[in-house]
Order: structure tokens, then sequence, then C-alpha cells
């Protein structure tokens, strides 16, 4: 059992202070003053019974659970795609972030290189005024024989590799052409020349 000798009551700053609590021992008398642990305001428990009551609903919070509801598929189609093509977007950054890095240690020699390559494509750009297909051939054109000259080895492997693909592409377009003009021209010479028409 505690005896408490001297209690304070106040604001909430003034919480922090001391009390004077003694100890009794069994042998003294129970005064008036004294007070047990499970009686002190901090141990019990309150009486009435709570209950929860859901407030009603504002206008503002209807019309925003509205506009949630009304935006939900967009914005689940819009992490959807997010989860897509983060692999691509991070392969991207990576690709900058080297190629930032590659420039900021660059080879010696390698800006006045590239500095010739983007002007021999501002010339095939210049060069091709007037037509639309000039200006899609030359300056890449253009580009491609500057670059050739200063990388000659890795302009050989992309001419092999290009030429293979462009190969392939023609005989996949011959092919398909063939198909058509079997399938078209040949029932009309069919008919033409069928025992029914002579």
């Amino acid at each position: 059992m505690f005896k408490v000798i001297h209690r304070y009551v106040g604001p909430a700053s003034l919480s922090l202070l001391t009390f004077k609590v003694y100890a009794s021992s069994k042998k003294d008398s129970p005064h008036k003053d004294t007070v047990k642990v499970n009686e002190l305001s901090l141990y019990s428990v309150p009486e009435h019974q709570s209950k929860y009551v859901e407030e009603p609903r504002t206008q503002l919070e209807e019309s925003i659970s509205h506009l949630r509801h009304y935006c939900e598929p967009y914005t689940s189609w819009c992490q959807e795609k997010y989860s897509q093509n983060k692999p691509k977007i991070q392969s991207l950054v990576q690709w900058g972030l080297d190629s930032y890095e590659y420039l900021q240690n660059a080879p010696p020699g390698f800006f006045p290189r590239l500095g010739v390559i983007g002007f021999a494509g501002v010339v095939g750009l210049v060069l091709a005024r007037g037509s639309k297909i000039k200006k899609l051939v030359y300056p890449p054109g253009f580009m491609g024989f500057a670059a050739s000259l200063y990388y000659p080895q890795q302009a050989i492997v992309f001419v092999q590799v290009s030429g293979e693909k462009l190969y392939d592409w023609g005989l996949r377009g011959y092919i398909v052409v063939e198909d058509l003009w079997k399938e078209n021209f040949q029932k009309s010479g069919n008919v033409k020349n069928s025992p029914g028409n002579k």
C-alpha cells in the first residue's frame, strides 16, 4: 500500500512535477489517506460501455469517394503500364548513365570525330533540299560514310549485319509478292482458258 502525502492538479505543462510518496509498512494501521493501487485513476477501467458510431459523410467526402471510384480503372491501367515499362525505362536510364560516363572519360580524338560526322549529316541535309526521300537518305548516308572513315571495322560489321537483314527482308517480300501473284493472276488466267469460255 502507498500513502500519498501531497497531490497537485494542474495543467499538462506542469504535469512533470514530483510528488512525495511514502511506502507504509503493514504494521501501521490503515489511515484514511491511504489509496490502493487499483483505486488510482490511472488503473481504473471506465464503467460506461463505449460504442463506435460512424459519422455521416459530408458532401465533400461523397464527391471524393465518387471521384476515386471513377478514376480507379484508369489508375490500375496506369500502374499496369508502369510495371510493364519499368524495365525498359530502367535500361534506358542505365544506357544514358553509361553514355554520360563514356562522354566524361572519352578517348582522345572522339569529339573532333563526332563533330565531323555531325557536320556530314548537316551537309547531307543541305544537299537534300526539296525532296522528302532525299532528306531521309542523304543525312544518314553522309553520316554513315563519315563514320566508316573513322571506324572501318565497326562499319564492316554493320554493313554485313545490315546486308543480311536487308537480304532477308527482300526474300520475304519476294515470297509474299509471288504468293499474291499466283493467287490473283493465275486464277484469272484459268478462268479465260477454261473449256466453258471457248
